[in-house]
């Protein structure tokens, strides 16, 4: 009985993967460039930049998407400044919703980095005058939480607006990007 009731479930979990394969498009199906307004946490906003590859899709309307940003902030107070540094290697899956009109592809997604930073400190020496320096670096993961619009410019270029929240340990950030996406073969 135990022999069959194993081989039912074999036989159910290779047609369920089968039929999970079959409906996965993955490969490089594009590249792109995004930049933005970064607003990290306790801090003014700044500049930043990415880019990005289009990974195709697991199951029908979610797409993988790893990632490189970058973005860096200086800022000077009373007796001296600070500079903060974050790049963030991760990866997005972004589900598109499914809507009747093909010119607006909605979506929400999610995804993992680990985020390089690097914070700088300089300041006067009360008692010597002189300049005292200090420097850290440290890698932490993050969690970027989000969504946005596509939209076609034409067959194989697509223009995004997206807003995505960065949650980093003591670097916490809200990005708003625009980017512009290349679709590669036919």
């Amino acid at each position: 009985m135990r022999r069959y009731a194993l081989l039912l479930t074999f036989a159910l979990c290779s047609l369920w993967c089968q039929s999970a394969v079959a409906q996965a498009d993955i490969g490089l199906k594009g590249a792109g460039f995004a930049v933005g307004i970064v607003s990290p946490e306790d801090m003014d906003a700044t500049f930043g930049v990415g880019a990005f590859l289009d990974l195709g899709s697991i199951v029908p309307n979610l797409h993988v998407e790893p990632r490189v940003d970058y973005w860096s902030k200086s800022e000077d107070f009373f007796s001296g400044s600070v500079s903060v540094r974050d790049i963030a290697i991760g990866a997005r899956a972004k589900y598109y919703f499914p809507i009747p009109n093909p010119k607006l592809r909605p979506f929400a997604g999610g995804g993992l980095a680990l985020n390089l930073l690097n914070v700088e400190v300089e300041t006067i020496d009360p008692f010597t005058g002189g300049t005292m320096t200090g420097d850290d670096s440290s890698s932490k993961v993050g969690l970027d939480l989000g969504g946005g619009l596509a939209t076609p410019l034409g067959p194989r270029t697509t223009f995004l607006t997206e807003v995505w929240y960065g949650i980093v340990s003591d670097f916490s950030h809200i990005t708003l990007r625009v980017g512009l996406m290349q679709a590669f073969g036919p």
